[in-house]
């Protein structure tokens, strides 16, 4: 069974409950299986340090399942437009995985959510697509073929799953942004099978 790589950060849930909808829908092709994982929060000091293992919840992420997964998405909430330090963190420390290629040829595909509606959605996407795209990964959006990038009016765009969060994190992901999120996940481990099949 192939794995593709889900990894997130979340602070409030929203952006653990679209990794979870995007595995479901990874899940749903014949052949692979979604690796859910997380990344810890950056210490504003030096002193701090996360525990090797979360004392609960999804397990956090090393550099190997960026060579054992067939695929990757990956998401972080909206930070002034930008992916959170958190996982910008992760990614700044994937050097030996850089220089031995094991992103390389691989698709990819990224999620955001934002407090506010125009808190930076698709800039924080974009961001997220620049050091994959230097890892030589192959991105995936949305494709306008889906009647529900075109309905939904609180997230959502052309370049990845997104969802508007509300300031306290009490607006609920839509049936749109669930459907899409869904289809990300699934397009992308068709995606992905393919590719394995025609190296094989």
């Amino acid at each position: 069974m192939k794995e593709i790589l889900v990894l997130y950060y979340s602070k409030n849930g929203s952006i653990q409950k679209l990794a979870n909808l995007i595995a479901r829908g990874i899940n749903s092709v014949n052949g692979v299986s979604a690796r859910i994982r997380t990344v810890p929060n950056v210490s504003p000091t030096n002193q701090q340090t996360a525990p090797v293992l979360p004392s609960e919840g999804t397990t956090y992420a090393k550099y190997t399942d960026f060579q054992e997964c067939i695929a990757l998405a990956i998401g972080s909430p909206s930070r002034f437009g930008n992916m959170a330090s958190s996982l910008k963190y992760f990614l700044d420390g994937s050097l030996d995985d850089w220089l031995a290629g094991s992103l390389t040829g691989k698709p990819a595909c990224v999620f955001t959510s934002s407090s506010s509606l125009h808190g930076g959605q698709e800039s924080c996407l974009l961001s997220m697509m620049i050091p994959l795209l230097h890892h030589g990964m192959l991105i995936m959006g949305l494709p306008y073929t889906d009647a529900k990038l075109m309905a939904t009016e609180s997230g959502c765009s052309p370049y990845g799953v997104s969802h508007w969060s509300g300031i306290d994190d009490d607006k609920e992901i839509t049936n749109d942004e669930k459907h899409l999120a869904i289809l990300q996940g699934k397009m992308l481990a068709i995606a992905a099978l393919k590719l394995i099949n025609n190296k094989n």
